[in-house]
């Protein structure tokens, strides 16, 4: 078992006393933990009422957020012709196609967002025992796979985050920095989990949002209320 610091146990004995929060109170009592030396990414955990097993039951997706994230991501697009060149005008880190794809099987990952037109699938599909895993495999689901090339990049390397529930039914996406005003994290809290209750697989039985929390990198969660 992981050994917590002193500050880290005092934080978390203090959330554990106040029970579930509304998301507006969580955002104010994460703010009041011990901080780190760095901006600290906040994060929300959602344990989803799906059966992970079932490939129905699969919750996917992508989704703006208001205020961003607090950084620019890494892009890289699997595209030739004019898509490569929109690719490029829109600031991909790296842009190619089977060239790519070999770079990336020789165990090149330093990138956050891999885009591809549907035609370059033809190379990405070899890759998905290494982006797989990874949570950067190119899908129709996460806008990843698309021809709008520049807009994807766009808004990517803006922020725009990608959702894939786990093994265990939970979903772990960034919301933003602990640096961000309150009502930034808030506002970004409350529009992706109304996204996220528009995905619920119509085989989804019982509640869809079992339990809600945020925390940052260095914090104890804050559990949410999910009424």
């Amino acid at each position: 078992m992981k050994k917590r610091s002193k500050r880290y146990r005092e934080d978390r004995e203090k959330i554990e006393s106040l029970g579930k929060l509304d998301i507006t109170q969580a955002v104010r009592v994460l703010k009041q933990c011990n901080g780190a030396k760095f901006d600290e990414t906040v994060e929300l955990t959602v344990k989803l009422g799906i059966d992970p097993r079932k490939s129905d039951q699969i919750v996917r997706g992508s989704f703006n957020l208001p205020h961003g994230i607090g950084k620019e991501r890494t892009v890289v697009v699997f595209a030739e012709g004019d898509k490569a060149e929109e690719a490029k005008s829109a600031g991909a880190a790296e842009v190619g196609g089977e060239d790519l794809a070999a770079r990336i099987q020789k165990g090149w990952t330093d990138f956050d967002v891999a885009i591809a037109t549907p035609s370059m699938m033809r190379y990405v599909g070899k890759l998905g025992k290494i982006l797989g895993p990874a949570g950067k495999m190119p899908a129709p689901k996460s806008g990843t796979v698309t021809e709008k090339v520049k807009q994807a990049v766009t808004e990517f390397r803006a922020g725009k985050v990608e959702y894939r529930n786990d093994k265990g039914g939970n979903l772990h996406i960034p919301v933003g920095k602990r640096s961000f005003e309150d009502n930034a994290l808030i506002e970004n809290i409350e529009a992706l989990l109304d996204h996220i209750k528009g995905s619920r697989p119509a085989t989804s039985k019982g509640a869809f949002l079992q339990r809600v929390s945020i925390c940052s990198t260095m914090s104890p969660s804050v559990e949410l209320e999910t009424k």
